[in-house]
Parts: C-alpha cells; structure tokens; sequence
C-alpha cells in the first residue's frame, strides 16, 4: 500500500476503523470518514503514536451528496489521486416485511446501498486514472435470509449485485470492485440498531453455536481480507463477494 491513497467509510468504528488502521499501518494514505469526531481522533492519535502512517480525518454524512463530492475533492486536492474506496458504513435496524416502518425501510437502504452508490459513482473517475479498486463491506445476510431484519438483509443483497454489476462494468477500465460478506462480528453495529447492552452479550455468546467454527468474528480478522482485496496480490479478482462467517453462511435456520 505504500503511495496508494485510500477513503474509508465507517472509520470511527468496527470494520471501517480497524481497516483504516491496518491501511495506514501499511503504508497508505488514508482519508478516514465518519461521524464521530472524538473517535476519529482517537483513531489518529493511535496511529500517529504507532508511527502508522497518513491519516486525515474527514468529519462526513455519505447521505448528503454534496457532502461527498466535498470529500472526494478534498481527496484529490490534499493527495492527487484515489486508488481504494472502502465502503463500510452502514446501519441495521430490526423489523419484519409487517411491521417494518417505512422509515426505517428509507433510512438502511440510504445509507447501506445508496450512500454506496454514490461515493462509488463519484470515485470511478479517479479509480479510472489509477487502476485502483473498491471493497464494499456486505453481509452474510446479503447471502441468505434472516428473519426480523428485512430491509437489512436486502440492502445487503443490494450491495453484492452492486458489486457485481460495477465489476463487469469496470473491468475493460481496469478497476475491479469487491465485496466481503461478514458474519456476527464484535462492533457496535447492534448496539447502535437499538439492541440493549445485556442482549447484546446474549446474542453473542448465542452466535458462538450458529457460527460453525464455535466463535464470532473480530473486525481486524475482517480488515485483513479488505486489505487483501485492495492489494495488488489480488489484481486477477473482481465482481467477487467473500464469505468472512466462520462458516455461518453454509448452515441450515436455527
């Protein structure tokens, strides 16, 4: 990674900061988006003491489009290029085809599929000039079906057929685009949803038997698989959607 410049969504927590982490670990520069100020500079402040790397943090909404063509601007005018968009902001929110409010419908699909699309549609200029890439963070439940969470398991599938439309659509221009399916993985996701603390550790401790290999995920072990993807190690893979689950996508309900 070391002269590539990267925009990492999500960065002030979970996959998105352990990935901005381990980017600027490696020698990357890297604009770091999110919404939480002090996190994000907790983010900075880590990695400036670890001799990590370039790190810039870009206090954003990916839901305002003039917001993005700011960040993307800004990307540009401080590094002279963008060679990796990772897209892993994202939100969950509980609710069946019933009773889910159409609210909340709007809300994940704004923010899990067409913030995506935006920030992809104005990177592919730039991604063009370098021959760069993007990996987007999906789900295991853009793999398989989920009750109770409706509109994330379909912004989620969204997100794979996104992946591999914009894939075969950008091949010919050499920029490959990719996507990581994560099962249970430890962040605040499910807090943030709503999920009350003591539940939280409940569903955990229960995932460690829905999840073949006996435990959850960590967002580092996720981080790592994104940073393959971005890598030149993989320049013959594109349109791809990866199973990162401990097996979870290969069981039977339960």
């Amino acid at each position: 990674m070391q002269g590539k410049v990267c925009i990492i969504t999500g960065a002030s927590s979970g996959i998105g900061r352990a990935a901005a982490r381990l980017f600027a670990e490696n020698g990357a520069s890297v604009v770091a988006l999110g919404r939480n100020e002090k996190e994000l500079k907790s983010l900075s402040e880590e990695i400036q003491a670890n001799d990590g790397g370039t790190l810039k943090i870009q206090l954003g909404d990916v839901l305002e489009a003039t917001q993005v063509e700011k960040i993307v601007n800004n990307c540009i005018e401080t590094f002279g290029q963008i060679d990796v968009l990772v897209n892993a902001a994202g939100i969950i929110l509980n609710g069946s085809i019933e009773n889910t409010a159409l609210e909340d419908w709007d809300k994940m699909m704004n923010i899990n599929l067409r913030a995506v699309f935006s920030l992809m549609h104005k990177c592919v200029p730039h991604l063009t000039e370098t021959k760069g890439n993007v990996v987007n963070v999906s789900s295991v439940a853009g793999l398989r079906a989920f009750p109770n969470v409706l509109a994330y398991c379909v912004s989620k599938a969204a997100i794979d057929q996104l992946t591999r439309c914009s894939a075969l659509e950008l091949a010919p221009k050499g920029v490959r685009v990719n996507a990581v399916n994560p099962g249970v993985v430890v962040t605040a996701l499910h807090k943030r949803g709503g999920m009350p603390e003591e539940d939280y550790l409940n569903f955990l401790e229960h995932s460690k038997t829905t999840h073949p290999i006996g435990r959850v995920g960590t967002p580092e072990e996720v981080a790592e698989l994104i940073y393959y993807l971005a890598s030149e190690k993989a320049s013959w893979i594109t349109g791809a959607t990866y199973e990162i689950d401990g097996g979870r996508a290969q069981t039977c309900a339960r």
